[in-house]
């Protein structure tokens, strides 16, 4: 079966997976994207299972206020090595996690349905640039600060 390149990259983007792995998987699923979607998550996340277990002694530090100056937050992310520290998928990640505490607050975060869309969790948003990336990442510490209303 002849798969489309365009499928390919699309898959590549979404799984972090290798080039070969997603023909592979095309192939193995006949051409079906979200059979060869389902195997590569699956296969992400077992990955992430291995890495957990690795240190996380680089990373940033988030922050979010909000426009009105009430809400504030201070959100800790680690990963590896200072190169993951850098990338746009962190980036983004911990951006995301800082909306995400100043609009829901910080208990049980990783538990928490994301609020740019419900239908994943943040450890699935985790999970996902740990898969992409390669490497350990990690929740450090969190604060929203919340000033009195008058």
């Amino acid at each position: 079966m002849k798969i489309n390149a365009d499928l390919i990259k699309k898959l590549r983007e979404e799984t972090g997976a290798g080039v070969m792995r997603v023909k592979q998987v095309l192939e193995e699923a006949n051409g079906n994207r979200s059979t060869a979607l389902e195997i590569l998550k699956k296969e992400g996340y077992e990955k992430v299972a291995k890495r957990s277990e690795r240190e996380t002694k680089q990373g940033k530090v988030f922050t979010y206020a909000h426009h009105t100056g009430k809400v504030g937050v201070l959100v800790e992310l680690f990963s590896e090595t200072d190169f993951v520290a850098r990338n746009d998928l962190f980036e983004a990640l911990g951006k995301d996690i800082a909306l995400q505490v100043a609009g829901m607050g910080e208990k049980e975060i990783e538990k928490q349905e994301f609020i740019k869309d419900p239908s994943k969790k943040i450890g699935d948003l985790i999970k996902e640039v740990i898969a992409k990336t390669g490497e350990n990442i990690k929740l450090g510490r969190v604060v929203r600060i919340e000033l009195g209303k008058e």
